[in-house]
């Protein structure tokens, strides 16, 4: 893997948003749209090479857009089978995978991605 190729990281937008109980069920999409926007603004936090941040989506936050510097997936179904596909898609990349979902830890890290809970860029 050539050293300059960025990380890939791959945000469970529903379980990052989850993770803080500030009122986010409320209004979802508002939430997955806060956490673009701010990391956007903070990337990864502690990382210093180049990252590559890719939010996935599903259900009511289907449909948001992606901004400089985040690439908004919306899951076609479930947000974890699209999240695996990513992972699986990557080949030999560097793949950090941020989730608190036990399942989905199992599935990505068995295809070789790293894998780090939702205070890395979402501090409570």
């Amino acid at each position: 893997m050539d050293e300059n190729t960025p990380l890939l990281l791959i945000v469970d937008a529903a379980n990052v948003v989850g993770s803080v109980p500030d009122g986010w069920w409320r209004d979802r999409r508002g939430a997955a749209e806060r956490l673009r926007d701010r990391l956007a603004a903070d990337g990864l936090p502690g990382h210093a090479g180049p990252v590559e941040i890719v939010l996935v989506v599903e259900g009511s936050a289907r449909g948001l857009e992606s901004v400089p510097g985040v690439d908004v997936e919306s899951a076609p179904g479930s947000g974890d089978d699209h999240m695996v596909d990513l992972v699986a898609r990557a080949g030999e990349r560097h793949v950090m995978v941020v989730t608190a979902d036990r399942e989905l830890r199992r599935r990505v890290t068995e295809l070789g991605a790293e894998v780090t809970g939702p205070r890395t860029v979402r501090p409570a």
